[in-house]
């Protein structure tokens, strides 16, 4: 556990003198002064692991799982050279951190960048600016990320301190993903059409890479977070699940969110919190209750239509335990107060008490609808694509498959960033993705009309001109009855979210309830099931950007896009050049590849 030391008093204002901004303006020279630079090693590759009663070989980080945490400051940059000892390519997307006029570092495959190969190593820059708070890092090749994850500390820049009191120490919570057998090789083999398989549901949840009491074969490995009473911890949370969302309280303590994706959020005093796939949170945790163990748990939020759900056995649980001297024969304490999976409301009750700080140490500049130039309307539906005589006889249906306004998204074998840096587009993208879904119904409504239920695939991108603003709507959709909610992912633009709802969006009446005082400032946030989600952004970041729903099997089929934001006219607002180290696109990614090296290296 972290121990965190006092640098100056806590900063909290109400008012907003003229003089405050001289102090930001001076505190940013200052902290730039003082920016430091930070380097890391992440050596991957495969390690066995034992969970659920099984070992196997799962590809990690520094041997860890979850993988190492970065620590830095606002301000600084990092350094991280990746080395791929494993057996296919994979990237790194650097989660919530926006790059500036960066993108090569980014990392989605074929967005930004190609696969490192086998036996190769790339550096990524991580340049912190804005950002202050838990962001994340994470594998951005297709389920890889289960295995390969971690948070990134970023504390505030030196002279300055947290919004609130100094907590005493601090941990990270992560919450993952468990898969029986072997990941990759299950999701390639799911990828063939001609298999028609849907894709694998999770075997357990983990909280800091075990699953906790309750799980089989894991009673003894349970993580344990031992405290001293009368302290307050810094719990930087992280949802690194491939597709859960996730409910999570401790027994008898109650928690403070101070913070949301490298952002500080008004202090929401609450029993429970809910976090969705690619969230972070920083919660404050006072230890004031009766010495003894108590259960952290961490219980899936199920948003599809269900009858019934798996029982508190499959909660992810790990165990806050006090310091001192006691004796107790009584098994940890359990929260009464944690949701039940099927319960819908106490999750939209909590991300209702969601706003930024927004005070004059950290303001914040919504835009006005006055400054919006570019409106987009978009539908996130589950499809199904189907063979039509114009594609001719070797064209196989896919009984799976996703979309944004009816266009499935279908990567490209060169990277599309590299593409457009060399004034290049067709065949690797195309500019026309639509501001609109091409029919418009009653998208709630459960539809299996073939002609609402399929889709096409194509790699459409948006251009967007340098300082744009936008304002996008998600609109969930029922189509085949597959209505869940969907956390929505902006990588390099941090955006406000105006507001959600139920139902379909109509702008007249929706768009009067929109928060325009103290909006959140987040990276990811949920599109309700059967509702919609109000965002805007200022396009001030030169680049390829993807954005996507953050549940994976909805990016493996297809739910996602990208923006280019154009350049500006001047250098500083002018993306810079690739580095000359960028990795080829001549990667092994079937796990055919990989059995194929995996015999080599036993022969």
């Amino acid at each position: 556990m972290k121990s965190l030391k006092r640098t100056t008093g806590p900063v909290m204002s109400t008012q907003f003198p003229v003089f405050a901004v001289l102090i930001i303006i001076l505190q940013l020279f200052i902290a730039l002064a003082r920016a430091e630079v930070h380097y890391y090693d992440f050596i991957v590759k495969e390690v066995n692991f034992t969970r659920l009663c099984e070992s196997k070989l799962m590809l990690v980080v520094n041997e860890s799982f979850p993988g190492p945490e970065l620590r830095a400051r606002k301000g600084d940059t990092i350094y991280v050279n990746v080395y791929n000892q494993g057996f296919y390519g994979f990237t790194i997307h650097w989660h919530g951190v926006k790059q500036p006029r960066n993108p090569w570092f980014d990392g989605p495959e074929y967005v930004t960048q190609c696969p490192i190969s086998p036996g190769t190593n790339f550096t990524y820059q991580v340049q912190l600016t804005t950002e202050e708070g838990t962001v994340w890092w994470h594998a951005h090749s297709d389920w890889t990320r289960a295995s390969v994850h971690g948070t990134i500390v970023v504390l505030p820049a030196l002279g300055t301190t947290f919004p609130f009191p100094e907590p005493d120490e601090e941990e990270s919570i992560v919450f993952g993903s468990w898969y029986l057998g072997n990941l990759k090789q299950t999701i390639d083999e799911c990828m063939v059409p001609e298999n028609a398989t849907n894709l694998p549901e999770a075997d357990a949840y983990t909280i800091n890479g075990q699953p906790g009491d309750f799980a089989l074969c894991s009673k003894n490995s349970t993580y344990r977070l031992k405290v001293d009473y009368g302290k307050t911890y810094l719990l930087r949370i992280l949802n690194a699940n491939i597709d859960a969302e996730m409910y999570f309280a401790i027994a008898e303590h109650n928690l403070t969110m101070v913070g949301m994706d490298g952002s500080y959020t008004k202090p929401i005093n609450t029993s429970y919190i809910m976090i969705s796939p690619g969230q972070t949170m920083d919660v404050l945790l006072n230890t004031n209750s009766t010495l003894g163990s108590y259960y952290m748990v961490a219980r899936e939020y199920v948003s599809a239509t269900v009858n019934s759900v798996s029982s508190y056995l499959d909660d992810a649980v790990a165990i806050l335990e006090y310091n001192g001297n006691y004796t107790t024969s009584e098994a940890p304490i359990y929260p009464e107060n944690l949701p039940m999976s099927l319960s819908q409301e106490p999750a939209y009750d909590f991300l209702r008490k969601i706003r930024s700080l927004a005070t004059p140490e950290y303001p914040i500049n919504v835009p006005k609808e006055s400054d919006v130039t570019k409106r987009m309307y978009i539908t996130a539906s589950s499809n199904a694509l189907y063979c039509t005589p114009d594609l001719g006889p070797t064209c196989v249906n896919i009984s799976w498959a996703a979309s944004v306004n009816n266009i499935s998204w279908v990567n490209p074998s060169e990277s599309i960033l590299q593409a457009y840096y060399n004034n290049i587009s067709e065949p690797v993208y195309e500019t026309d993705f639509p501001d609109e879904p091409p029919v418009y119904f009653n998208f709630t409504d459960d539809s299996s009309a073939i002609d609402v239920g399929l889709t096409v695939q194509g790699t459409k991108v948006t251009m967007l001109e340098y300082n744009e603003t936008v304002e996008m709507v998600f609109q969930g959709t029922d189509v085949e009855g597959a209505a869940v909610n969907h956390p929505m992912h902006v990588h390099g633009l941090s955006f406000y979210v105006l507001g959600f709802g139920f139902g379909n969006y109509f702008t007249e009446r929706d768009s009067k309830t929109f928060n325009l005082i103290d909006p959140p400032y987040v990276a990811t946030f949920i599109t309700p099931k059967n509702g919609w989600l109000a965002l805007r952004f200022v396009a001030n970041n030169p680049g390829v950007w993807f954005w996507h729903c953050h549940m994976e099997r909805h990016l493996t089929w297809g739910m996602e896009s990208a923006f280019i934001v154009k350049n500006g006219g001047t250098p500083e607002t002018t993306m810079l050049p690739p580095p000359a180290t960028m990795p080829s696109c001549d990667v092994p990614l079937k796990s055919s590849a990989i059995l194929e090296k995996q015999l080599e290296r036993t022969d």
